[in-house]
């Protein structure tokens, strides 16, 4: 879901902003010097651009699935946040047909990467999956419930969170998770910043106390975990598939 966020500084320079517009638009009709005009065009693309980023900074996301929480969960796995829909192969995690993660798991568990694949329609089997996930207790969601995309793409160089994942609150939902796995930078850096805790090497892990009763502002029960940073299965991370899952097996063992 989109929703419009109405900031303060960027309501106040739209006004100014459509003006320039607006008057570069006519000045390049009345003047009749080609190297003027051409500078006038230029310009006028410019703001045009500077307009639809504006225009993009102000809306923000809302998280389109809902958390998968498999009554015995041990492993939660979470992202940094999904692709647009018309990136999506399937309405369920890791969506995208060119991100790895569910061919890495097919490696990992049929030595079969297409396993989850169909591939002739180039999406996933959502219900497959799901099947999968719940019978090895794999849960589901990311670290941001809202974000802000500042580029019109899928990379988490350009999401600002704008509403971060309650974590303890999912955690209560599964009691039997001893395990938390962010699968990418964004993801490790937001887990990282929530608990105060250090920042494991990519596909390492270190132990941490997800904070409870007893700490202000919280009044869940404390509980040891295990955080795991794992590779990106974005092809976008210089990886081959094979060393990922090798990383990936890591969790298994």
């Amino acid at each position: 879901m989109v929703v419009v966020q109405k900031s303060a500084d960027y309501l106040q320079i739209w006004p100014f902003l459509m003006v320039v517009v607006q008057k570069m638009g006519h000045y390049r009709h009345w003047t009749h010097h080609p190297a003027a005009n051409c500078k006038i065009m230029e310009l006028t693309a410019v703001f045009v651009s500077l307009r639809e980023i504006i225009i993009l900074s102000m809306l923000t996301e809302k998280h389109p699935f809902e958390p998968f929480l498999p009554a015995k969960a041990r492993i939660l796995f979470l992202g940094s946040f999904p692709p647009q829909p018309h990136r999506w192969s399937m309405p369920f995690y890791y969506p995208n047909w060119i991100n790895d993660f569910w061919r890495i798991m097919g490696l990992l568990f049929f030595e079969d990467k297409n396993h989850f694949c169909i591939t002739a329609e180039k999406r996933f089997d959502e219900a497959l999956i799901r099947d999968f996930c719940t019978s090895k207790g794999l849960a589901f969601y990311d670290t941001a419930c809202e974000v802000r995309r500042l580029r019109d793409n899928a990379s988490d160089a350009f999401l600002e969170v704008v509403t971060p994942t309650d974590v303890p609150a999912l955690l209560q939902q599964i009691p039997m998770c001893d395990t938390l796995v962010t699968t990418g930078e964004k993801a490790t850096r937001v887990i990282a910043e929530t608990f105060c805790c250090e920042i494991p090497p990519v596909g390492g892990c270190i132990d941490i106390v997800i904070p409870g009763k007893g700490i202000p502002g919280h009044d869940r029960e404390s509980r040891p975990l295990r955080f795991w940073r794992m590779p990106s299965t974005s092809r976008a991370y210089p990886l081959p598939l094979e060393k990922k899952a090798e990383a990936y097996r890591r969790l298994f063992i």
